[in-house]
């Protein structure tokens, strides 16, 4: 599955921690604000089954129901 879709790690590097400092979520969870601020330093899709992630629309999101 992952030879047709290769896996690339994103790193929690200065700008993600930093962008992680300035967002805001209706409920703030850690993993959560962590996972979104890498996605948008990196400028990645977030797939993601949480329906506040899917609902925020500064986030591009792929809904994974």
């Amino acid at each position: 599955m992952f030879s047709r879709a290769p896996v690339q790690e994103a790193p929690l590097n200065f700008a993600v921690a930093s962008r992680a400092c300035a967002l805001v979520l209706p409920q703030s969870d850690a993993g959560d604000v962590f996972l979104a601020a890498t996605a948008l330093v990196f400028g990645l899709t977030l797939v993601t089954a949480d329906g506040q992630l899917i609902e925020c629309p500064w986030l591009k999101t792929l809904a994974n129901v």
